[in-house]
């Protein structure tokens, strides 16, 4: 039997960490959170280009004015760096957002051209997206992340 491990004490590894876990791939006491690990930022770096670049930029950067609603009510892509809002949330629900869409976690008459990514995205991909875009932003942002994610219990 295989056994898997999370860093006890250490609430920063956040809900990266724990979906890592969930997403089958086995987080080892001392290992570093993903998105510390070169081989997952990496990976997450590649399946952003892919996937997520189109959208939200080669360089995290989002799509204009990406707080306006644009004529169909719709609203831009927005950045995923330092500037945006993405840090704001935990890692748990990120992964949901991206796995399922933000109208489907947002709910309501919430109008989002962001559809879900989890039938062309195991979750371990999404994981290693998000550890990418983590892993760009500045250390008080990253701080305020696991702060974050650890209010959130991850």
């Amino acid at each position: 039997m295989r056994k898997t491990y999370v860093t006890g004490g250490v609430a920063v590894v956040g809900v990266l960490a724990l979906g890592a876990v969930f997403a089958g791939q086995t987080i080892v006491a001392g290992s570093p959170p993903p998105y510390l690990d070169a081989q997952t930022v990496a990976k997450g770096q590649e399946l952003y280009a892919e996937h997520c670049a189109a959208c939200h930029g080669d360089n995290l950067e989002g799509q204009g004015d990406w707080r306006t609603r644009d004529a169909d009510g719709y609203l831009p892509a927005p950045p995923h760096d330092a500037t945006g809002h993405t840090w704001h949330h935990p890692d748990a629900q990120l992964l949901e957002i991206t796995k399922l869409g933000t109208a489907a976690i947002v709910g309501g008459v919430y109008q989002s051209r962001m559809s879900g990514f989890g039938d062309q995205l195991r979750d371990a991909q999404i994981i290693s997206i998000l550890a990418y875009i983590k892993s760009t932003w500045p250390a008080r942002v990253v701080d305020i992340h696991n702060r974050i994610n650890a209010d959130a219990g991850g």
